[in-house]
């Protein structure tokens, strides 16, 4: 199995809030974070690509689909966004980057056969950066295999 990482950048803010908490219970477990104007973070996206190479082009897959795939649906709808107001996921939830990776893979995994479905490559982790010490993770199961796999000539 070869995987393939592409890393992408954005800018986006959130204010980490949560409906079901007191004032004072927000601000105690989220603590400036909680700010009612919110705050930024410079976000880095590692999505990671897993699986076996096309016998006839030796590429895992090829890399604009994925970067198409991810500028029209995970780019587009966080890029420069309060996350909070913009992104319909939000409306209730709250907006903690472990949500945003969630979120993100959910995005992913939505739409990747339509990028990607002649290819043998599946979804396999999502990572994203919010800060120097905070990355959060989702890692993929390796799907079952397939009786019939396209390959390109």
């Amino acid at each position: 199995m070869t995987t393939l990482t592409r890393i992408y950048r954005f800018s986006a803010s959130h204010r980490l809030h949560s409906a079901e908490l007191s004032t004072d219970q927000n601000a105690a477990l989220y603590g400036k974070c909680n700010n009612p104007y919110g705050h930024g973070h410079d976000y880095v996206l590692e999505v990671t690509a897993a699986g076996d190479l096309d016998a006839n082009t030796g590429l895992l897959l090829p890399v604009a689909q994925l970067d198409s795939l991810v500028e029209e649906h995970v780019l587009r709808v966080f890029a420069s966004r309060n996350i909070n107001r913009d992104v319909p996921q939000f409306a209730t939830l709250v907006p903690t980057t472990e949500n945003i990776a969630i979120v993100i893979t959910r995005l992913l995994e939505a739409h990747w056969s339509a990028y990607l479905h002649t290819w043998r490559a599946h979804l396999r982790r999502v990572h994203i950066q919010e800060t120097d010490r905070n990355g959060f993770e989702i890692a993929l199961p390796r799907p079952q295999p397939t009786e019939s796999v396209t390959t390109h000539a």
